[in-house]
């Protein structure tokens, strides 16, 4: 669950703004601090990943509940909880956790905590086309990668123009594979537990702990 997924949506630094096209700049900002102004936001989606040369086709839906860089994410019946030092990884199928130490350090992956904001270092921005969409009108963002040697041919990011939230992000790679996040609810400063983000190893007695360094 590279680059959309193993997603830690924020820090700004729009260092490719002197590039960027400054409508889309506003717009990204805008988006950003509305973002920022939610202490909790709770999000269903769809992922679907397509490469048709290679006659791959996946799709999948999952959840995911985030808090500053806390988040708890459900996808392929593998559930993530980051408490914001320590990563636990539950795969109910293997009967296995696997911990391991925060990861954000490694670029190649986007964390669910910056699945709304890894946009904001790195790429020059565009205003590109205006749909409607299930009667919302989105305004799509083009983001190219400032590193010529990314494996990111382009990033299509869907805004609600209303709202100004993230409605879906296209991701088209330099090999031929697209991968596609459609946010299908969004809901913010939900009531939550306090121990949401809390891994509670008595539940998992009869499962294999594997500890990473």
């Amino acid at each position: 669950m590279k680059k959309l997924f193993v997603i830690a949506f924020l820090t700004l630094g729009f260092t490719a703004f002197a590039q960027s096209d400054a409508k889309a700049e506003t717009l990204l900002k805008e988006v950003s601090t509305k973002i920022k102004s939610y202490n909790n936001i709770s999000l269903s989606f769809k992922y679907e990943l397509n490469n048709v040369s290679e006659n791959i086709s996946q799709e999948t839906r999952g959840d995911v509940v985030m808090q500053g860089e806390k988040y708890k994410l459900n996808i392929l019946g593998i559930t993530r909880i980051f408490d914001g030092k320590t990563l636990y990884t539950i795969s109910p199928e293997d009967e296995e956790v696997t911990i391991s130490s925060d990861n954000t350090e490694d670029e190649s992956t986007i964390t669910p905590s910056k699945m709304l904001s890894f946009y904001e270092d790195g790429y020059i921005f565009k205003m590109d086309i205006v749909q409607t969409l299930k009667g919302r009108k989105i305004q799509y963002i083009k983001l190219s990668p400032i590193d010529t040697n990314s494996e990111i041919k382009h990033v299509l990011l869907g805004i609600d123009a209303t709202t100004k939230h993230i409605y879906n992000l296209i991701e088209v790679g330099k090999n031929g594979t697209k991968t596609t996040l459609t946010v299908n609810s969004f809901k913010t400063d939900q009531p939550i537990s306090k121990t949401l983000f809390t891994f509670d190893q008595s539940k998992y007695s009869d499962y294999y702990i594997n500890k990473l360094d």
